[in-house]
């Protein structure tokens, strides 16, 4: 069955197929192989979608993380303080303060037996997350021996949330 377009004979895509050797069901094979370009745009609003959810629940861990990380360096503290009292038979004064973990007291009591590379990685006594410096107070509240305290978010005593103190003796 030829189509006449403009006074020449033209073949149908079937008789086209047929008489170079093909048949249909093979040009609808190569056909369903690809996407077309609505399946595609389809795909990529439910991609953006998804991300856009995860990327707010994302959003929302930071001021977990770092609580989080207040409480792993208070950790850290702790067990350097129990170093530097096993070694030297005292916690460090509040005058010398957490600066004792890192470098070795000027002021005294200035302890005998003193690591070289101090009780914590660093040189300096770090901050915490928000930039602030950690609270050293001997002796503790409760009988607690000592308190170190990161006062939150907000810099200031009390709070809630991500501004809530974060405290040696709570944890």
């Amino acid at each position: 069955m030829a189509n006449w377009i403009c006074g020449k004979r033209s073949e149908t895509l079937t008789e086209g197929l047929a008489s170079r050797g093909g048949n249909v069901r093979n040009m609808n094979m190569r056909r369903s192989e690809g996407f077309t370009l609505l399946e595609l745009l389809v795909v990529v609003v439910i991609i953006t979608i998804l991300a856009t959810i995860v990327g707010v629940k994302v959003a929302q861990r930071p001021a977990q993380a770092r609580v989080a990380a207040a409480k792993a360096q208070i950790a850290n503290f702790r067990t350097a303080l129990q170093m530097y009292r096993m070694d030297n038979g005292r916690l460090p004064t509040v005058e010398q303060g957490l600066k004792a973990l890192c470098q070795k007291p000027a002021i005294a009591p200035v302890p005998e037996r003193y690591p070289e590379g101090g009780y914590l990685e660093s040189r300096k006594v770090p901050l915490d997350p928000w930039g602030r410096e950690y609270v050293y107070i001997v002796p503790g509240p409760d009988g607690e021996p000592y308190e170190i305290i990161s006062y939150g978010a907000d810099g200031e005593p009390g709070g809630d949330g991500e501004a809530a103190d974060i405290s040696s003796a709570a944890l």
